[in-house]
């Protein structure tokens, strides 16, 4: 590459971001955007780039910080303080959700029962869904998030190396959109992680720098070092992994399962009972490996009893269709939360059933005034 004097590299760095935002057409005029912002480098770039693109061409865009408190003493508590300030210097909203507020447990507290092994898993399906919880309390109409080529190439070295060729195309669209929950978009997709941190480090800019104390022994950190390596035989080897998990990615003319709600805590989920609810299950009842691997006897368990359950008050109430697809039905017979007349639809724990995805539904469900955290523990006896 060229050699750049700093201002050069602020504006070529800047230009990037910018081509491939209007490339992939990430936003449109007046949108509202939350910036997942954790107060490291890569989220703090991304909210300080964004606000003077937004500025430099106009985009439109209503910016705000979201942020997820995973409820880690020593780490996101102090790491929380430093999205706090960006707040101020970048003079923007903030909005921050915890898993304590959503779930009733802090991360802290996952660690003690679960142990070291695989808390990582807990906190990635967590995160995801405070994200979206806390994205949809904010009626915004897109998630930015701060993962730069290094990440995404790390992740797809994690799914070819398991077996999960599903997930490619996830993890290497710009844009992710699954039905019935909010566009997921990575401005940072072609910029390296080692350019992030010169920018951060060159603009001065307030991040924070320590890595989270729970994951020196995660499994992203193996594929790290294995792509670290090969980037010394082959400088380009980060992009060029991103281009063949995007060749190597299920194309779209394939099924792939779709978005439902959840049985349990009625978010978007694409099977019975989503994955947060399994592992919530798990925690509360002091079996937290149960929730863990891709198919498990604890999901299945919970899903036939859901069934069985559906089945028995369908018969109960006289309804026609004892298969339980009477619940199938639109939210649209809903009034202030209960059914109208005789289309009253009851789930195993006599609460309405959710089951539409729209706009008005979704939002009505970030919310809730009853935990997710209330709704596993009234059903442990499941």
């Amino acid at each position: 590459g060229c050699c750049l004097c700093k201002e050069c590299f602020f504006y070529v760095f800047e230009e990037e971001i910018h081509q491939t935002i209007v490339s992939a057409k990430l936003f449109t005029e007046g949108e509202t955007i939350a910036i997942g912002a954790s107060g490291g480098k890569d989220s703090t770039v991304l909210a300080h780039v964004l606000k003077v693109l937004n500025s430099r061409y106009n985009y439109g865009l209503n910016l705000i910080l979201l942020s997820v408190d995973e409820g880690i003493t020593g780490y996101r508590d102090d790491s929380l303080e430093t999205v706090k300030r960006n707040q101020q210097q970048y003079d923007l909203p903030l909005k921050i959700v915890s898993y304590e507020e959503l779930y009733g447990w802090t991360m802290d507290a996952i660690v003690k029962t679960a142990g070291n092994k695989n808390n990582c898993t807990f906190c990635g399906v967590f995160r995801r869904q405070a994200l979206d919880r806390g994205a949809m309390m904010l009626k915004v109409d897109k998630i930015v998030t701060g993962h730069n080529a290094d990440d995404i190439a790390e992740t797809v070295i994690m799914n070819v190396l398991r077996g999960d060729i599903s997930r490619l195309s996830r993890c290497t669209a710009i844009t992710t959109a699954s039905e019935g929950m909010l566009p997921r978009c990575k401005p940072l997709k072609y910029t390296y992680e080692k350019e992030i941190v010169m920018y951060a480090y060159f603009k001065k800019l307030d991040y924070f720098s320590t890595e989270c104390i729970y994951s020196p022994n995660a499994y992203r950190g193996f594929a790290r070092a294995y792509i670290k390596d090969l980037e010394i035989i082959r400088p380009s080897s980060i992009i060029d992994i991103i281009h063949s998990g995007e060749s190597l990615a299920i194309k779209k003319q394939i099924k792939l399962p779709v978005q439902r709600t959840c049985s349990r805590c009625h978010f978007m989920s694409s099977q019975p009972v989503c994955k947060a609810c399994v592992l919530l299950e798990g925690l509360n009842k002091g079996v937290p490996r149960l929730g863990i691997g891709k198919t498990h006897k604890e999901r299945r368990k919970m899903e036939e009893k859901l069934s069985a359950l559906k089945v028995e008050t369908a018969a109960d109430n006289g309804c026609c269709q004892t298969s339980g697809s009477c619940c199938e039905r639109s939210t649209s017979n809903m009034v202030n939360g209960q059914c109208n007349g005789t289309e009253q639809e009851k789930n195993e724990d006599g609460d309405t059933c959710i089951n539409s995805t729209t706009d008005a539904d979704r939002h009505s469900l970030a919310h809730s005034h009853t935990p997710l955290s209330n709704t596993i523990k009234q059903q442990v006896s499941l």
